[in-house]
């Protein structure tokens, strides 16, 4: 199965999910950059509020591009043990990359979210959504972290994934829903016809456009403050 972009990837994710149209607290959340994008379709399609959880990969020395783990907001570390050990990571190094992520991650807080911190409903039902995983650590990360919140019901929706990292996520989660799962995986990207790098200013957009047409998770209220803010008063 190919996806010509994120945006086609979404839309056959939401066709899977129609379960879920319209159910009270249940929240659409994608994993920035490109997994916004997806959970943007899906949001608009089901008419369920969006909202981004912010998680970042920890690379390998010299090897960037290969995570040794991740770290999510609200969240502790995951890491690899095999693969911090195969790098040879040193704990000064993991320390040292976990805290550049926890600033980037505060950045892209208050880029996406004016500084505020992810608050979930209680025994919310969680559609976590990304444009496909390789190994996984992102959304291993996100996983523990939504968990915290105490919410009912984790439902991972992803477009590919290798055989293994989805049957390992499928033992993490409430729900997997996955629509391809090739034997041959070499990267996301190459089950995409078009996988340009996604903007934080398109994250933005997307946002925007949710809260807009009224699917914000957090809506701003008459008065002042938010709804849930003025709930609370």
């Amino acid at each position: 199965m190919r996806f010509h972009d994120r945006r086609e990837a979404g839309q056959r994710l939401a066709r899977a999910l129609q379960r879920y149209r319209g159910r009270p607290d249940t929240i659409v959340l994608g994993l920035p950059r490109g997994g916004v994008v997806p959970a943007a379709e899906i949001s608009a399609a089901l008419g369920l509020p969006l909202d981004v959880i912010v998680s970042r990969k920890i690379g390998a020395p010299d090897n960037p591009e290969l995570a040794i783990g991740a770290i999510a907001e609200g969240g502790e570390p995951h890491l690899n043990a095999d693969v911090v050990a195969l790098t040879g990571a040193s704990s000064d190094y993991v320390a040292k990359a976990v805290e550049r992520q926890r600033l980037e991650i505060a950045r892209r807080q208050q880029r996406f979210r004016q500084g505020r911190p992810l608050v979930l409903p209680e025994q919310a039902t969680v559609i976590l959504v990304d444009d496909g995983v390789a190994t996984g650590a992102t959304v291993i990360a996100a996983i523990p972290a939504l968990r915290r919140q105490g919410i009912e019901r984790l439902v991972l929706a992803i477009p590919v994934a290798p055989p293994d990292t989805a049957e390992t996520l499928r033992g993490m989660v409430d729900e997997l829903v996955v629509l391809a799962t090739p034997a041959m995986f070499w990267a996301v990207g190459a089950h995409y016809d078009e996988f340009e790098q996604v903007s934080d200013e398109e994250v933005l957009t997307l946002l925007v456009e949710a809260a807009a047409a009224g699917r914000a998770l957090v809506q701003p209220a008459a008065g002042g403050g938010t709804a849930r803010e003025r709930k609370k008063r």
